[in-house]
């Protein structure tokens, strides 16, 4: 559980920082609306600006949600069953998560290379260089990777010594009855 403990404190640094660039992008957009507002000249650009810190905060979000256990599951089939019926759906959940976000990421790498490749610029006034905004996107979306084929390696370990509830309290989906008591 150390690591798991570890993992989440870095996370929740990464979930600091990317929450500082997402207020630093809405101060920018909304010192454009007061410019406009006062029919000064737009600081221009700031739609697609916003649009890539999007991008990038959601990829970079994403592992902070899987460790704080904030990914929806439906847990219908997992609330009926013991112990070892919820550490192996869990297990599972996770390894088809893991699988699913590490298809993701191979695929977003030849949109990135081809930019870099290429140069590729945005169609937009900005022309803004698209390797810019894609390199820390797809950054976040193989730092997702990491962290879901490391807790399921970690969580799957557990789970085979037999300390379910370890398990469960690292990657466990909590029913809504269990948390409101």
């Amino acid at each position: 559980m150390i690591w798991i403990a570890r993992l989440r404190r870095l996370n929740a640094g990464i979930a600091v920082a990317t929450g500082a660039v997402l207020l630093a992008c809405a101060a920018f957009v909304l010192i454009d609306i007061v410019l406009r507002g006062l029919g000064l000249p737009s600081l221009g650009g700031t739609e697609e600006i916003a649009g890539y810190v999007m991008a990038v905060a959601t990829a970079w979000g994403m592992s902070y949600a899987l460790l704080e256990l904030g990914h929806v599951r439906i847990d219908l089939l997992r609330a009926r069953g013991g112990a070892r019926v919820r550490a192996a759906l869990d297990v599972l959940s996770m390894a088809i998560l893991s699988a699913t976000v590490v298809f993701i990421a191979i695929k977003a790498w030849p949109v990135v290379e081809r930019s870099i490749t290429m140069g590729s610029r945005a169609n937009t006034p900005l022309e803004t260089p698209l390797a810019w905004a894609q390199v820390p996107w797809f950054a976040g979306w193989v730092w997702f990777a990491a962290m879901a084929c490391l807790l399921t390696a970690l969580s799957a370990s557990l789970v085979l010594r037999g300390r379910l509830d370890e398990a469960e309290a690292a990657i466990g989906a909590f029913a809504e009855a269990d948390t409101l008591k």
